[in-house]
């Protein structure tokens, strides 16, 4: 099947993201230009390299054509550096798209930070806090998702310790407590996302299996067959920047099994 638009919506299901020819251009500022081709061939970041008047350019997303209906769940495939990421950033609104159409008619709540956006300076009930006034802009509810972000992390009173004095460990287990605390309509979810040491893993598994059953639409990168075929139908594959194929999750896990690697 071509890339670009195809009728995946059931009849009745209206349209969550539109784009189209979206692009996405990423200014590079480094002194060291002559080295920087072969630099991220090596590093495998994806994305065209060109060199433009005001310095090097790296097109992350070329002309990306699709719509997700509310409800879908669609599975982002592709081998690193093929764009994935970067879709997901694009749509949940940490990139602005550069060139096309981009429609977002629902929220995209972004579950792709690895680590707290907020100062390691805050304690870890102030993170909680933070997290929660910047997804719902208020504090109604808010003593019932901390409750349940404090119960299902374990922390205790360390909570009320600074972030910095936490383990690898207690820090991953708050941010995926406090990820998967709520419902949204529509989640982006980047499957290298951590859950925390193994003592803990068990627990976070059910957790976010009935996190990602409550979503209303599901985005979901992964190099897991298994997992894409547990919670997706759909399937994107990316390469080099590019939506290669949009359709069926089989056919969709085919065409990307029959790609060879790329260094880009």
């Amino acid at each position: 099947m071509p890339p670009g638009e195809t009728d995946c919506g059931a009849p009745g299901q209206h349209p969550a993201l539109i784009l189209r020819n979206v692009s996405l251009e990423i200014p590079v500022f480094t002194s060291e230009n002559r080295s920087l081709k072969s630099s991220l061939i090596r590093s495998v970041t994806g994305g065209l390299l060109r060199q433009g008047r005001s310095g090097s350019v790296i097109t992350a997303l070329q002309a990306a054509t699709c719509t997700i209906y509310e409800g879908e769940r669609v599975a982002l495939i592709g081998h690193n550096g093929a764009g994935k990421s970067t879709f997901l950033k694009l749509v949940s609104g940490v990139y602005q798209h550069s060139a096309g159409h981009l429609e977002t008619r629902i929220r995209v709540f972004p579950m792709i930070h690895k680590s707290f956006i907020t100062s390691p300076e805050l304690s870890g009930l102030q993170a909680i806090k933070a997290h929660y006034l910047l997804a719902t802009g208020n504090l109604r509810g808010f003593e019932e998702f901390c409750s349940d972000v404090v119960n299902f992390s374990g922390l205790g009173d360390f909570v009320r310790l600074p972030l910095k004095t936490y383990s690898q460990g207690m820090s991953a287990r708050l941010l995926f407590a406090v990820l998967t605390a709520g419902r949204h309509e529509c989640l982006a979810m980047d499957e290298g996302f951590g859950a925390g040491d193994s003592s803990f893993y068990d627990r976070a598994q059910q957790r976010l299996e009935d996190f990602i059953s409550a979503t209303g639409t599901l985005l979901l990168a992964s190099h897991s067959d298994d997992l894409l075929r547990r919670f997706c139908n759909r399937g994107l594959v990316f390469n080099r920047g590019r939506i290669v194929f949009d359709g069926p999750l089989d056919e969709a896990l085919t065409t990307y099994h029959q790609q060879q690697p790329t260094a880009a």
